[in-house]
């Protein structure tokens, strides 16, 4: 039976899809869940090596990893250094299917190139925001729905106003497109070695 852990992550954007399918799957991150469902708040290594997941969508953190910040990263080399370290230990971590998401950034030259690049419009929702997953007996997403529309809307996004999720968390938001097809393509379909061409796999 498969069990999900979708870690740094306070949205429940892909924890929900997956149950609307019947699928058990958990969120953890520092931050409560935005939502109801279940959810770990405390520190993702807490639970990686519990044994109870198969699956594992991890979201480190990439304020100092994605290229968006790169001229910081001189004055942050510690910080740059603690992040990489997470998610080599992410990579590692004993749960037998992993993706770990996160923009274009530091992870590509410092651990491996990613095993695919998403954008939002190739799952129904009409704007750009590459988003790379480094995969683990996973197979790359393939686009399910591809529509118009190039807009960057999060390069546009205006200031939060009040009582609206604050911008940085609505910038970190999973599309709900993209969390449909982790759930179609990686939680209902019978995964077979064959499906796994260009993904890293132990």
């Amino acid at each position: 039976m498969q069990k999900w852990l979708i870690a740094c992550e306070f949205t429940g954007t892909i924890r929900d899809s997956l149950i609307s399918k019947g699928i058990m799957a958990t969120s953890c991150d520092l931050l409560d869940s935005l939502t109801e469902g279940p959810h770990y708040k405390g520190d993702c290594r807490d639970l990686i090596y519990s044994g109870e997941f198969t699956h594992m969508v991890a979201h480190p953190p990439c304020q100092f990893l994605a290229n968006s910040g790169a001229r910081w990263w001189s004055n942050r080399q510690q910080e740059q250094k603690d992040a990489l370290a997470l998610v080599q230990e992410l990579m590692d971590c004993p749960i037998p299917h992993i993706a770990i998401e996160n923009p274009i950034g530091k992870i590509n030259s410092a651990i491996r190139k990613p095993d695919c690049i998403v954008q939002p419009w190739m799952f129904g929702e009409g704007f750009t925001k590459a988003t790379c997953f480094w995969l683990k007996n996973l197979p790359a997403l393939r686009p399910s729905h591809i529509v118009e529309g190039r807009e960057p809307a999060v390069w546009k996004m205006g200031p939060s106003k009040k009582g609206e999720l604050p911008r940085w968390a609505k910038r970190s938001k999973t599309y709900q497109g993209i969390a449909d097809a982790i759930t179609s393509q990686w939680g209902l379909k019978q995964l077979v070695p064959e499906t796994f061409q260009g993904t890293h796999r132990d």
